[in-house]
């Protein structure tokens, strides 16, 4: 009996419970009565109705979003979200919700003005049933004491000369005339003798402004549209201010002339042309503020037209206030303030530019806020929908902005601020487009929409045309040469975009904010050309220099075509060098001047201005790219071979081929040891002084993680993190490449310096390991980089021989560290080991003749191949090469014969040798291993510098550096893999050591 009152929901609550494990049937029975509507299969859909969609006898129903019908003898009010009576109808009650009508008797057909009661008209009734009045009579319903009257009275009010009253607009009480009406013709009425325009009346016998033209002008092409607001208000407002001095009619009509965009044409009576003619025929006036474009009663609206005013306005006066980025005075922001007034030319308010007043695009307070922070380049740009902006701005509100400041008696005073008003138009010309600031015609008012000007026919009605301000930018220029912050007038430069409107929902127009801070640059581009042309100059003497280098070295004394080509090929790679370091001190300069400063002396190049330093930097990438191309392809293609000392140990039987007979042989010598001296000449073929993945992933991760990419952005902090709430200004290209190439260059230094100080000594050097196996090999290394010149490392064995066992190997180890045998050197009782060579062309001549029989089937790798005569020829001219290259070396050719001196410091400076090779050869000592030229090792700098301009190039495309560390690591790769393979077929070629042995 108790289920069944609950319901089938409780029923069904009752019987499922018991089934589920650990529910309480009384839990289930309780959902059932607390939710009783609800299923698993409810829909929370409903109807979508606008207010407008409902029918005359419908209103849209504010609690259930819909539309509902109207009682009886009802219908929708003008709103559509409530019901009124009809015509003939009173209310009888009405308490906020449905409201009830009454039909009023036939002898009382008006309804009082409130709706509540039936009355009685004398004068007949409007379409919404009131009772109607003649004009200038008002309609009384009740008495003083708000007795209801039987019969509505019409009084007509007294507009004789003691009066001078008509009836308000709402015709319930008589107020007094317009005072026009009365100063012109001494009564209530405007007569046939008098203008009547705007709801004033005028004298015709006075001097009347012209007849101006109400057309407004929209649009790229000068489209022309008769505006209802122009063509109302414009001539009353010219009349009035021109009259009688109205203020706010002189507003008006400055606004209606700023509307029209500030343009004049001496052809055309427009607003502006209205306004000028205002300004020019009342100088007797006087001016405000001793302000020779501010007459007296009107606003200042120009500058005047005069040539070359606009430089004198915005570059003569420099502001007292010394701005400054770290002070704990109150110079840290720019303080800009606005006198706004309305579409009729009443003044509404002082409003501070913060908050947004002039940013269009909504965001935080914060952020907003931020476009007023002194040396901040702001950037703000956002798409707004059409229906907000006419949601939003249904009338035009203009803006006088006045910089506020401190004068020299620490009085607070106020800097007017010119516009740039890119739209105006002087005799049909867009003067203030012109590259030249002498042409500009300077404003001071501006406004950010105009909904009004563009509507047609009513002004009630949807515009045609909208006018926004799409790009709006504050310049502030520093003085030069200023050493505490001054700066010149700011000036504010303003485009408008007019909109057609069509469909506004689906319309939408970009509109962007900026400020930006600019500085004479012209002393610094000085400065760089300087140092360009001084570091050039040197540069081509440098190259002259390696240039007779070169030609030393390759044995040649002839200019020529070669000649040429490798003087423009050093002067590449010294003009790199240039463009790198000016790009690197110009940058360093911009941070650590910019960022560190207090009183502000020095602002950034803009974007614009850094097209040059962009330039500059791509110049030294592709030349550096050029000196590094050209350092690879002459490492991959040296003359290398590998002399071996060792000599065989006795004598063993050999048969004889063809003979069927033995004879008696030497012990051949294992070529193992030659592959393992090759093997470990391949292996530190591209061993540099860095880590190159530790270094890219080191920079990354101090620019990223760290937060140093902060100090590239273009503001005045130099803290290394940023709050997410606050405004991130743009990164400046230069102070990109600034924070990352000094990053790259701390970080490489520190790597060279772990590596040269701590990791060679303690750890491994493969340089000098190297040279310690050559001896321990008894292998001879000889390299030729040029024609005549090279690198020897020697490597003979003071032991005699290196074929041996364990045993051996290690008692001669022993003896050699308790100097029991002689030292390693090619000089007796000496150690230097490593040598420059410069060869005699006589030498060089032998040496080829036997390298093009050793080269003669390109390599060794297709002696497989190849037929056993050329397998023969090829080994012996291997022996060929090594005895001759070992009696070299013993000075066995009294014809070629080399002796051993020191190079000169100058000659080690200068990269050259002043001695010419012609009799005999020269090896030079060189206890600096500079063979390490010929591989990566000794390329360091290059290669760094190289990373470091990749690195930078793709960064200042990309603006990613995460992107240009991986696009930098890959093209190390990439590099070396290049370098080793092809490094790798040279090895094999030129000494016979087949790649299959080369890991």
């Amino acid at each position: 009996m108790a289920t069944a009152e609950l319901g089938p929901r409780a029923a069904m609550a009752v019987a499922w419970a018991p089934r589920q494990p650990g529910t309480p049937a009384a839990l289930a029975v309780l959902v059932a009565l607390v939710l009783p509507g609800f299923s698993a299969a409810q829909s929370f859909s409903l109807p979508f109705r606008r207010p407008e969609t409902c029918d005359h006898h419908q209103y849209f129903d504010v609690s259930s979003l819909s539309c509902a019908q109207c009682g009886a003898n009802q219908t929708r009010d003008p709103l559509g979200v409530s019901c009124v009576c009809l015509p003939g109808f009173r209310m009888v009650s009405n308490n906020g919700g449905p409201i009830i009508c009454e039909k009023c008797p036939e002898n009382m057909k008006g309804v009082t003005e409130d709706g509540w009661n039936c009355i009685s008209c004398p004068t007949g009734l409007t379409a919404e049933g009131r009772c109607q009045c003649p004009t200038d009579h008002i309609l009384v319903e009740r008495d003083t004491n708000g007795k209801l009257f039987s019969e509505a009275n019409c009084i007509l009010c007294d507009g004789s000369e003691n009066s001078f009253t008509a009836a308000n607009i709402f015709r319930n009480r008589c107020v007094r005339c317009e005072p026009t009406f009365i100063q012109t013709t001494k009564s209530c009425t405007c007569s046939e003798h008098a203008i009547l325009t705007g709801g004033l009346c005028f004298s015709n016998k006075g001097n009347f402004p012209p007849q101006a033209v109400t057309t407004w002008r929209y649009g790229q092409h000068g489209s022309l549209l008769n505006s209802e607001w122009f063509s109302k208000h414009l001539q009353s407002a010219a009349a009035a201010c021109w009259t009688y001095s109205n203020l706010t009619s002189c507003q008006a009509l400055g606004n209606m002339c700023v509307m029209n965009m500030n343009s004049w044409s001496s052809a055309t009576f427009d607003a502006c042309r209205l306004f000028r003619f205002i300004f020019e025929n009342t100088a007797g006036l006087g001016t405000v503020h001793s302000i020779p474009f501010w007459r007296q009663n009107l606003p200042w609206l120009f500058y005047g037209d005069q040539l070359g005013l606009a430089p004198q306005v915005l570059r003569t006066t420099q502001l007292s206030t010394n701005f400054n980025f770290k002070s704990q005075s109150q110079n840290l922001k720019l303080k800009f303030v606005a006198a706004s007034y309305d579409v009729r030319g009443n003044f509404l308010e002082w409003r501070t530019l913060e908050g947004g007043l002039l940013q269009l695009c909504p965001d935080t307070v914060i952020r907003l806020n931020a476009a007023y922070n002194f040396g901040t380049t702001y950037q703000q740009n956002c798409e707004i929908p059409i229906s907000k902006i006419l949601t939003d701005f249904t009338s035009p509100v203009f803006y006088d902005v006045y910089l506020e400041y401190t004068n020299e008696n620490q009085e607070q005073h106020l800097w007017a601020i010119p516009i740039l008003n890119l739209n105006l138009q002087h005799n049909e010309i867009f003067v203030n487009q012109d590259s030249s600031s002498a042409k500009w015609l300077l404003t001071r008012r501006l406004f950010l929409v105009d909904t009004l000007s563009g509507r047609e026919s009513d002004l009630g009605s949807r515009p045609r045309v909208i006018r926004i301000a799409s790009k709006l930018t504050m310049s502030i220029s520093l003085i030069p040469n200023t050493n505490s912050g001054n700066i010149y007038p700011p000036l504010i430069t303003v485009a408008y975009q007019d909109v057609e409107i069509q469909d506004p929902e689906s319309q939408s127009v970009m509109v962007s904010f900026s400020v930006r801070y600019e500085m004479n640059q012209e002393e610094a581009h000085t400065q760089t050309n300087i140092a360009l042309g001084v570091l050039g100059g040197l540069a081509v003497l440098w190259s002259l220099l390696k240039t007779a280098g070169w030609k030393r070295r390759i044995g040649s004394p002839m200019v020529d075509l070669q000649t040429v080509m490798k003087f423009l090929m050093y002067y590449a790679e010294d003009l790199a060098n240039v463009f790198f370091i000016i790009t690197t001190g110009t940058g360093l300069y911009w941070l650590i001047f910019f960022k560190a400063q207090k009183a502000v002396s020095v602002l950034l190049p803009m974007l614009g201005q850094e097209e040059s330093f962009v330039t500059y930097v791509g110049c030294a990438f592709a030349l550096k790219t050029l000196q590094f191309l050209h350092k690879l392809v002459s490492q991959v293609t040296i003359d290398i071979f590998l002399i071996d000392w060792e000599r065989p140990k006795g004598k063993v039987l050999k048969a004889v081929e063809g003979e069927g007979g033995l004879r008696s042989a030497a012990v051949p010598v294992s070529i193992w040891r030659t592959y393992f001296v090759a093997n470990e000449w391949n292996e530190i073929q591209t061993v540099r002084k860095i880590n190159p993945l530790l270094q890219v992933l080191t920079v990354l991760f101090f620019l990223e993680v760290v937060g140093f990419k902060n100090l590239a952005l273009m503001d005045s902090s130099s803290s290394l993190s940023r709050s997410t709430s606050s405004y991130i200004a743009s990164y400046s290209r230069i102070l990109r490449y600034a924070v990352s190439t000094a990053l790259w260059i701390v970080i490489g230094i520190m790597q060279i310096m772990f590596f040269a100080i701590f990791y060679e000594r303690f750890i491994e050097d493969k340089i000098r390991q190297f040279v310690d196996l050559c001896s321990m090999s008894n292998i001879s290394v000889f390299l030729l980089s040029h024609k005549c010149f090279g690198y020897y490392i020697h490597g003979r064995s003071v032991h005699g021989h290196a074929d041996t066992d364990m045993e051996e190997m290690n008692m001669n180890l022993k003896r050699e560290a308790e100097n029991l045998c002689s030292q390693r050197g090619l000089l007796p009782n000496t150690d230097g080991q490593t040598f420059q060579m410069s060869i005699s062309n006589k030498t060089r001549q032998h040496y080829d003749r036997i390298h093009e029989t050793l080269t003669r089937k390109n390599g060794p790798a297709r002696l497989l191949s190849s037929s056993e005569t050329t397998f023969e020829q090829s080994v012996k001219a291997y022996h060929a090469m090594n005895k001759f290259l070992g009696s070299f070396i013993d000075h066995v050719h009294k014809e070629m014969d080399y002796f051993v001196k020191d190079k000169l410091l100058l000659e080690r400076i200068l990269g050259m040798e002043f001695i010419e090779p012609v009799e005999k050869s020269i090896f030079y000592n060189d206890e600096n291993y500079s063979f390490s030229e010929v591989l990566y090792y000794g390329n360091e700098a290059t290669i760094l510098i190289f990373d470091i301009l990749f690195f930078s190039v793709v960064d200042l495309a990309s603006q990613n550096f995460v992107l240009a560390a991986f696009l930098t690591y890959l093209q190390q790769e990439v590099f070396r893999f290049i370098r080793n393979t092809i490094g790798r077929r040279n090895l094999a070629s030129k000494t016979l050591v087949d790649q299959r042995f080369l890991i």
